[in-house]
């Protein structure tokens, strides 16, 4: 089964884990997010216990579907790996027919599709960024921020890279990595920062604003420079080169503020970015000449 990172897909407006398995050319879909979407059941709990009960249920039948359930590491609200229940298209076809649900045939059309698009990027891999686009674009967002957007997926992608030749291992160490170079470059955890925008599983990268994404592709590029000077072996060889990279960025995050007066770190999530309705933040207050500096540590 494939490591590649998780995927989210997008049914209506609910996101749905899944995880493209390379090797056997399917996708796998977490099974508490098609079930919270088929139940129409937003506490995960209760999704949970419901799965729990289902099971019970399905192996009292003679059912084969919950042994040929698997498991994934997919990222959960926290931002970190959990293993968690996933099942192939076909077996989420017969998971739906356990679940009463006025929402089947809508899910069983978006199986069909999301299986259709993955073929057809296969054999085309610039459709896969027409779709980013389109995408972005029903959003609300400008041809600026999604050029920006497309850009820092291509830069991420150097990063992860050198990563890789350096023996990072995805997941948890990708994860630390990457904390490491927004608390550097931002002065925010990935956590806090999603916290600051009011977001929970969503991807950081599509809510931040045309600056935030500049100056984090700036610490990605800076790492990747160094890495490839430097040819890190390791996770903390690559953190170091990771760590001083960010710090290419907070320079010039706290130029920029100097400047504009204006923190650069925004609250601003997705919606407000669309619309372009969300105010500026407020001017910073003035220090006084005896101010204590930011700490470059941060």
């Amino acid at each position: 089964m494939s490591d590649a990172p998780s995927k989210i897909k997008l049914f209506e407006s609910h996101h749905v884990r899944a995880e493209w398995d390379a090797e056997h050319e399917k996708w796998w879909f977490s099974v508490l997010d098609t079930i919270a979407i088929l139940t129409d059941q937003p506490d995960y709990k209760k999704v949970r216990n419901y799965w729990k009960w289902l099971k019970n249920k399905l192996n009292a039948e003679g059912s084969q579907l919950v042994s040929a359930t698997n498991q994934l590491k997919l990222v959960a609200a926290d931002g970190k790996r959990y293993k968690t229940d996933v099942l192939d298209t076909e077996q989420v076809l017969r998971l739906i027919q356990s679940i009463p649900s006025p929402k089947a045939e809508p899910f069983k059309l978006w199986l069909a599709q999301v299986g259709s698009e993955r073929l057809d990027e296969t054999a085309d891999p610039e459709l896969s960024i027409d779709r980013a686009v389109q995408n972005y674009q029903r959003m609300g967002y400008s041809e600026q921020w999604i050029n920006q957007r497309l850009k820092s997926i291509e830069v991420r992608k150097a990063l992860t890279d050198e990563w890789d030749k350096a023996g990072v291992q995805q997941g948890q160490e990708y994860a630390a990595l990457t904390d490491l170079m927004s608390r550097t470059w931002s002065g925010l955890s990935i956590r806090d920062y999603k916290q600051h925008k009011g977001l929970k599983k969503e991807n950081l990268r599509d809510h931040m604003t045309n600056t935030e994404l500049v100056l984090n592709m700036l610490a990605e590029v800076a790492a990747t420079d160094i890495a490839q000077v430097r040819q890190p072996q390791g996770f903390a060889e690559s953190a170091q080169a990771a760590q001083e990279g960010a710090q290419t960025a907070k320079a010039a995050r706290l130029q920029l503020e100097k400047s504009t007066g204006r923190k650069v770190v925004s609250p601003r999530n997705a919606k407000q970015l669309g619309t372009q309705q969300a105010p500026e933040k407020p001017l910073l207050p003035s220090a006084p000449p005896d101010a204590p500096k930011e700490n470059d540590d941060a």
